[in-house]
């Protein structure tokens, strides 16, 4: 499906008959670097060209009222008395926004919103993350603030983390609002300091879904995960005073405190601690140009989100065995928060078609599921596309 702008305006107008101001946000795909965003840790995401379009409107009531063309459904409520209460619904993060907002001491007035998008619900693409920042960017603006990247990525995280109730990192958030066309980012998630890594022209990152969705915060198993990562890192952090955060643990550390935490426990941790590595390699694998390296990195991510972390499922696997096995693939891996979603594939630009293709045919034949393929390049995030447009509600910073 694909949204526009002008569109978007139109659909506006005509439900609230009033002109509005129109704000995107991108979707996104984590390369390499999964669940060690909330221990402090390494990623490695890009933008890509799904996105969410938030039209506003000033209304003088003091009430938010947000329609969704996706839904068609329209939800309102009295910004001053806005509390932790969601509906458990699509409404739960543009309201979640609103909450975190005021929060943080932003002025939020009455308003009109509608919002739009193309992101694949529960793939792992961060369609939450979409809705977040493009709200956010909206009622900033209507607000005359700028937030610098990080407390605006903050402000996005605390939307779903508080409101919305899923325990995700500050990830998303960052690069949908952050991330710069035709680079990867690698997002230290303690300093919230970035680099921007180049990727070869000759390949593209193909995004295979799996058709089983999944919504983190109704997912047991992602919160499980979580608190088996906390318990963890708990151990080490009393075994160990130097380690603050799993960032700063050693497979050796782990091998020392693994008689006093649980197998679970021990399992997840060492995933994290594995895969923070596996993204520093990933960046020098990019920097020095090499794809086959950094294809076999993100395989063997995908055994340790497999095997270690236990999320991904037997789809998911499945898509990621037919992959390798064709001509041009260079790696293949899990992506997202895992229990279903997509995978990330690492392509030749000229056997993507085929590789497409016999992907979705391989999958059907085994499985008996028609998945969806996109080819993707690395996209502008909001705040780029901002700037683009000719307007600075916000600031980008990289941090020192």
């Amino acid at each position: 499906m694909t949204v526009d702008a002008a569109r978007a305006l139109q659909v506006h107008s005509e439900r609230f008959g009033a002109e509005g101001k129109s704000f995107r946000a991108p979707a996104r795909v984590n390369l390499i670097g999964e669940h060690t965003d909330y221990t402090g840790g390494l990623v490695m995401p890009m933008a890509i060209d799904f996105q969410t379009i938030a039209v506003v409107s000033p209304r003088q009531d003091g009430r938010a009222v947000f329609y969704s063309e996706n839904f068609g459904d329209e939800f309102s409520f009295e910004i001053a008395t806005l509390g932790l209460d969601g509906r458990g619904e699509w409404s739960d993060y543009p309201a979640g926004v609103v909450w975190a907002l005021r929060q943080e001491g932003v002025p939020v007035s009455g308003f009109n919103m509608t919002l739009w998008g193309n992101v694949p619900l529960g793939a792992g693409l961060s369609s939450s993350a979409s809705v977040e920042v493009a709200t956010a960017m909206a009622l900033l603006d209507a607000a005359g603030v700028e937030l610098p990247i990080e407390r605006l990525a903050n402000v996005c995280r605390r939307a779903e983390n508080e409101f919305v109730g899923a325990k995700t990192g500050i990830m998303d958030q960052f690069v949908v609002a952050g991330a710069v066309a035709h680079r990867a980012m690698l997002l230290d998630c303690r300093a919230m300091t970035f680099e921007l890594l180049p990727l070869p022209e000759d390949v593209r990152v193909v995004i295979c879904n799996s058709m089983v969705k999944h919504r983190l915060a109704d997912v047991a198993g992602y919160g499980d995960r979580r608190g088996e990562v906390e318990a963890g890192q708990a151990v080490v952090r009393a075994e160990r005073p130097a380690v603050e955060l799993l960032r700063d643990a050693t497979l050796d550390d782990l091998a020392a405190c693994a008689d006093r935490m649980s197998v679970e426990s021990l399992k997840r941790c060492r995933h994290i601690v594995t895969e923070n590595t596996r993204v520093l390699e990933s960046r020098e694998a990019l920097l020095a140009g090499d794809v086959e390296t950094f294809g076999g990195i993100m395989y063997a991510a995908h055994v340790s989100m497999r095997d270690d972390f236990a999320a991904s499922c037997e789809e998911v696997d499945e898509l990621v065995e037919i992959a390798l096995q064709q001509d041009g693939c260079y790696g293949a891996r899990i992506t997202g928060g895992g229990f279903g979603g997509c995978t990330v594939n690492l392509v030749k630009v000229a056997e993507t078609e085929v590789f497409v293709a016999a992907v979705k045919a391989g999958y059907k034949a085994s499985l008996g599921i028609d998945a969806e393929c996109f080819v993707c390049e690395p996209s502008d995030g909001a705040l780029a596309l901002l700037r683009a447009a000719g307007s600075s509600a916000t600031t980008l910073q990289a941090g020192a």
